[in-house]
């Protein structure tokens, strides 16, 4: 039994349950009565429902998750166990209905209540009962499987490539041994990025996806995974962390703590999408309050309304019939208008928000490959001279387009001239004057180039090889952003040329994109440890919230009209799109 499962509620044992609570509550009245004692069953104030989560194990448990999801609803509240093992979900965050129940707790799972009955005016109490998991290795995280294994660091790294598509589990599951592994290099180079076990996409031609690096770092080549040397030797470390030699786990497993503290003072609302199949890689907020969200896997661009989790979807013209179908990179310009990389499509897309028209731009056909890519378009401060930076991951080019005219421009591929290696961008990100900050993913480097004159400015990270993922510029044109090697959270100041880095506490965090609030704070959060990381960068100070769910977490985003600040994201192989509420 895996803890994240859900546990159907039966309306037969429901009743059940609501008649021995209605008997409960009769005896305890006629207690009560004769007391000045409060009615157990009177509704504290502003609490829906509350309880004690505890086991045999350690009694009271603080950091437990616990979620309640309305029978029929697409929509699951979750709180966090404090110190004392109590949580409280707040008459706001629960209409009356039946609830089902489930936690999240490394190393354990739900023995029961299955649900709860909520009701208006009084407050439902749930003491939830847990028990050791009988199959722990379901629950480990990536983070954990990548501190578990043998092997050192730079063995490891290689693993970050493959949680586009998949979480670990499947790979340290397998029996292949290291030939099979490199037939398996082979086969999944060929596949689109956003594919997944219930939609996978083939690429076109000659176009290959890199394996174990960044851009200008694929393994295989002309000579194939069976001649590359880094590739054999990949195959022959994950057959010594899979189940090759036998159905017994030849290494300890490592788990992370449970929150505690402020991590445990937070609500997190999930909302699922209408199709398992859609991958909502980035999610951000409009001046209106809606959310919008980019598909990783179909030519689509959606919005929900956050209140009622109604989902409207614009379709996004089709413009290369046969290739692979998907966007990425979802921006916003000083008008409000959303603009999208369409990846293998071989362009972007704009949606009139006023209007729900969607416009295209495609690259030059002369420009094109079978492996042209699109994946980035940053149209923020377009207005500052009318055109929008565009990103082309085949030959790491940077292209820019003028809407206007249709008129590209191809900049070319950049190289560094201390190593050779071609700069390697991921995300892309517009600063104030409508120059354009490069976030080296094949190295440690943060590009500054000039529209203008078309020079190149390299500024280095302190952590060697960080490889910067994505980021966001503030208001001061400082570009905040990831270091997905480096394991850390960097900021960019323009004006001083210097380079401040955190490291993020728990190893294997790999954070994948920043972005900060109006306090200061930066929030981050990755596709490994299912942990959204909050940094104060005034004292240095971390708080990790453990979602509910399995999330793999690309683009991050941050709502600063409420207060505290809100935090959203996509949850790119759940289907479903992820609210944070920190209550401090």
């Amino acid at each position: 039994m895996r803890t994240l499962r859900w546990i159907p509620l039966r309306s037969a044992v429901l009743r059940h349950h609501l008649l021995l609570a209605a008997a409960a509550g009769l005896a305890a009245f006629a207690v009560y009565a004769k007391s000045d004692l409060p009615l157990p069953l009177q509704a504290q104030s502003g609490v829906a429902l509350t309880g004690l989560v505890t086991s045999d194990e350690e009694g009271p448990m603080e950091g437990v998750v616990v979620t309640a999801r309305r029978e029929g609803s697409p929509i699951s509240i979750s709180v966090v166990s404090d110190g004392e093992g109590r949580y409280s979900f707040p008459v706001s965050k629960l209409p009356d209905g039946d609830y089902g129940l489930k936690i999240r707790a490394i190393g354990y799972e739900l023995l029961g209540p299955p649900g709860v009955d909520v009701r208006s005016g009084v407050t439902a109490t749930a003491n939830i009962k847990l028990r050791a998991a009988g199959n722990l290795e379901a629950q480990l995280t990536n983070a954990e499987w990548a501190a578990s294994m043998p092997g050192s660091d730079q063995q490891k790294k290689f693993l970050l490539s493959c949680n586009s598509c998949h979480s670990y589990q499947p790979i340290v599951n397998s029996t292949h041994d290291a030939g099979q592994f490199l037939q398996v290099f082979e086969r999944m180079a060929g596949y689109y990025p956003g594919s997944t076990f219930l939609h996978p996409q083939r690429l076109v031609g000659s176009a290959r996806r890199n394996l174990g690096g960044g851009s200008g770092n694929a393994m295989g080549g002309e000579g194939g995974m069976t001649g590359d040397p880094r590739a054999k030797a990949a195959a022959e470390w994950l057959a010594t962390v899979n189940l090759s030699k036998g159905p017994a786990r030849g290494y300890p497993l490592k788990t992370l703590a449970r929150p505690t503290g402020r991590a445990t003072r937070v609500i997190v609302t999930e909302y699922d999408l209408p199709r398992k199949t859609i991958e909502p890689h980035d999610v951000i907020l409009d001046s209106d309050g809606m959310v919008w969200y980019s598909d990783f896997g179909a030519l689509f661009l959606g919005r929900m309304d956050p209140k009622t989790g109604k989902v409207t979807e614009y379709p996004i013209p089709l413009m290369k019939e046969g290739f692979p179908v998907g966007t990425l990179d979802l921006e916003a310009d000083r008008d409000g208008n959303l603009w999208v990389g369409m990846m293998y499509q071989g362009g972007v897309a704009k949606l009139d928000r006023k209007t729900g028209k969607v416009q295209t731009w495609s690259v030059p056909k002369e420009w094109q490959t079978d492996a042209t890519q699109q994946s980035f378009a940053s149209p923020t401060f377009s207005h500052v001279d009318g055109k929008v930076w565009v990103k082309n991951s085949d030959r790491a080019q940077i292209l820019r387009l003028e809407p206007s005219t249709g008129a590209w421009e191809n900049f070319g591929t950049f190289t560094d001239p201390q190593t050779k290696r071609n700069i390697g961008s991921y995300g892309i990100n517009a600063d104030r004057n409508n120059n354009l900050y490069m976030l080296d993913f094949n190295a440690g480097n943060i590009g500054i180039l000039d529209g203008a004159t078309k020079k190149l400015e390299i500024l280095r990270t302190p952590i060697p090889e960080s490889r910067p993922r994505r980021g966001s510029v503030d208001a001061q044109n400082r570009l905040w952003f990831a270091e997905y090697d480096g394991n850390a959270v960097g900021v960019l100041d323009p004006a001083t040329k210097q380079i401040k880095e955190w490291p993020v506490p728990t190893p294997w965090s790999n954070p994948y994109d920043v972005v900060i609030d109006r306090n200061g704070e930066a929030w981050t959060g990755s596709m490994m440890s299912d942990r959204i990381v909050r940094l104060d960068t005034r004292t240095g100070r971390f708080t990790e919230y453990l979602l509910p769910n399995p999330t793999n977490i690309r683009r991050v985003w941050v709502d600063n009209s409420t207060n505290p600040v809100t935090f959203w994201v996509g949850s790119n192989h759940g289907a479903s799109i992820v609210k944070l509420e920190p209550l401090d």
